[in-house]
């Protein structure tokens, strides 16, 4: 298995990590068995693997494992990698179907994570904090009663920054589809945090 090589090693000290457009540079040389570019990609990747599928599987004992299997066949499949959409897409959606698969694997849940980036009430001064933390525990357990794919969409739209043709990509399923998942599931969250707020 994989580990996360590279990141913060001597090896890497004093290396420039590429831009964004230098990505799909970076897969090119991966797929010609350039270790030095996959331990580029690695450590660009791994974090934001981590962010993604701490808060939408809900399984941190998995994360790990996870991450390993998708930079494995990134590692493998890097050949495949036709262009056509962003490479973070493509990456993210090897995670995604790795997650699904390791889901199938267990029938344990976990609490969601903290939600920090996302929106709640703009007051300032300790007050404001306060309702800051309570809004974002009431919205995270909002989230956490979604369903797997409702709750897949809105993290990658609220957190991830995706827009629906990538999504749809990243999970595998029509533009459309996406669309409806999340017309729903805000709807849902809508009804979820009106029942938290009235029984606060």
């Amino acid at each position: 298995m994989l580990r996360r090589r590279g990141i913060g090693s001597d090896a890497s000290a004093g290396r420039l990590e590429p831009a964004p457009q230098d990505e799909v540079a970076l897969v090119r040389d991966v797929a010609r068995g350039d270790t030095a570019a996959f331990d580029a990609l690695f450590r660009r990747y791994v974090p934001r693997l981590i962010r993604f599928l701490g808060r939408s599987t809900r399984v941190p004992h998995l994360i790990d494992e996870i991450v390993n299997d998708t930079m494995l066949v990134v590692w493998r499949r890097a050949g495949t990698f036709n262009r056509g959409s962003k490479v973070s897409t493509w990456i993210l959606g090897i995670a995604s179907r790795r997650r699904l698969k390791a889901l199938a694997r267990v029938d344990d849940r976990t609490d969601a994570d903290d939600i920090g980036e996302m929106a709640g009430p703009a007051d300032s001064g300790p007050e404001g904090q306060f309702m800051r933390q309570d809004f974002h525990r009431q919205l995270s357990e909002a989230i956490d009663a979604l369903s797997e794919e409702h709750r897949q969409v809105v993290m990658l739209t609220c957190v991830e920054g995706r827009t629906y043709a990538e999504i749809a990509q990243i999970v595998g399923c029509p533009v459309n589809t996406v669309k409806t998942r999340m017309f729903h599931a805000r709807r849902r969250l809508k009804v979820l945090l009106a029942d938290r707020q009235r029984a606060a």
